[in-house]
């Protein structure tokens, strides 16, 4: 995963552990793309209440590979979408700041957030 991608994740830990219910599509989508294993599912479903359960989703998806943040916001887009544009503004001004050669890869991903919110 892309240090910006870790960046923001962790700024907004709190918000997302606040309103993401992760005994929703999310992780099951996450494992569907191979992006959690089932010893990770596992792990996550051991937690004993909802805000547990997204801090160890949390906690696992910096380390699961370039794939896995662009996947994240896939699997919010049915359930969540305010939460996946939220992420997406949020990446989108963060990347204002940086010169536009630095965030091309992302540049679809705030296209997208863009077709959203209309």
């Amino acid at each position: 995963m892309d240090s910006r991608h870790k960046q923001l994740l962790r700024k907004r830990r709190v918000e997302l552990s606040n309103q993401l219910v992760i005994d929703s599509t999310v992780v099951q989508y996450l494992y569907q793309e191979s992006i959690l294993t089932e010893s990770h599912l596992e792990e996550i479903r051991s937690q004993v209440t909802n805000k547990k359960k997204t801090l160890a989703l949390l906690d696992i998806l910096p380390t699961r590979g370039p794939r896995a943040f662009e996947t994240f916001l896939q699997s919010l887009k049915e359930d969540f979408p305010w939460i996946r544009a939220n992420l997406l503004q949020a990446l989108e001004i963060e990347e204002s700041e940086v010169s536009p050669a630095d965030h091309s890869c992302t540049k679809w991903m705030v296209e997208d957030a863009a077709l959203l919110s209309q």
